[in-house]
């Protein structure tokens, strides 16, 4: 008898346990559906009240500009889209350009200067003939100087460079003789030293964790920077690492090669020193100083005669 009520009592127990669970978990889930409803309009609100707050640049400019973009680099074609993303990447990316919106620069330039030089015509009165010269030579100003910015500015670009490999390599070589590899001496290298060559060893090194081989980065560098010094060092490295050859060894040959080659360059400057100053010298300063010396004996014998 007595196991019979606690059989029932038990039973009892463990329905009402029971039933309080599923009251319990059923005002859960209504409580957490009504706070995700209410979660949810607070935060379509916020994105409205954003977009609302948000200026017109950002809500209009920016989305017409990305499509602007990609249909642009459709139309430019592949070939023509990597050889001025080559030039802008050897000329340090100025301003951040990439091919689309260099080539809007250019189509804004290629509409501003001819409008320039046709007011200037207007204003200062030119024949029809003349302002027409003006503005095709400004039209050709517009589709030249570009361009000739760009190469102009990765030739400065890559003599600098040049001018901070050898330093880089002497501090490369004394990494690598310490003990460290390559890769872990490029860092140590790139931590210590300032400069374009640093920046680009810098990318290199980036290139390399996110996937690429130490042979592709570095025919990137030589890509870049414009110097058959550089092109000799990134095929003397690859070769070496292609042979097994030792590194310490190869970077020491290299560093004296370039200090070989910077010393004959200076030398060849010296020797033509004297070839391009007698220009200077017989057009402006012997004319100078004969006035100087016979013109006062050329004035007395004028008085004279």
């Amino acid at each position: 008898m007595v196991a019979v009520v606690s059989s029932f009592f038990l039973f009892i127990s463990l329905l009402t346990y029971t039933l309080l669970i599923l009251l319990t978990a059923k005002r859960s889930h209504i409580r957490n559906r009504v706070e995700t409803y209410f979660v949810a309009q607070a935060t379509a609100g916020s994105v409205e009240l954003e977009q609302e707050e948000a200026s017109f640049l950002t809500r209009v400019i920016t989305p017409v500009w990305g499509n602007f973009q990609k249909r642009f680099t459709k139309r430019i074609g592949k070939e023509e889209a990597y050889k001025l993303e080559t030039l802008l990447l050897q000329a340090g990316q100025p301003f951040h350009l990439n091919p689309v919106k260099f080539k809007a620069v250019q189509f804004l330039i290629g509409i501003i200067l001819p409008v320039i030089g046709l007011s200037y015509s207007v204003l200062i009165g030119f024949s029809f003939n003349v302002s027409l010269l003006i503005i095709i030579i400004c039209l050709g100003i517009a589709i030249i100087s570009p361009k000739r910015f760009l190469k102009a500015r990765a030739e400065k670009r890559s003599k600098q460079a040049i001018k901070e490999l050898p330093d880089l390599l002497d501090l490369l070589t004394i990494s690598l003789e310490a003990g460290l590899g390559f890769d872990a001496a490029l860092n140590q290298v790139v931590a210590k030293k300032d400069g374009i060559l640093a920046e680009e060893f810098k990318t290199v090194l980036e290139e390399m964790r996110l996937g690429k081989t130490r042979k592709e980065a570095l025919i990137g560098l030589s890509d870049r920077v414009i110097s058959e010094e550089l092109r000799t060092f990134v095929s003397s490295i690859i070769q070496a690492e292609k042979l097994g050859v030792g590194m310490v060894s190869v970077l020491r040959v290299q560093t004296e090669d370039l200090r070989l080659s910077r010393k004959q360059k200076a030398e060849e400057k010296a020797m033509k020193a004297p070839i391009k100053m007698m220009f200077p010298l017989v057009l402006f300063i012997f004319p100078t100083l004969f006035i100087i010396l016979l013109g006062p004996a050329i004035l007395q014998l004028m008085e004279n005669f």
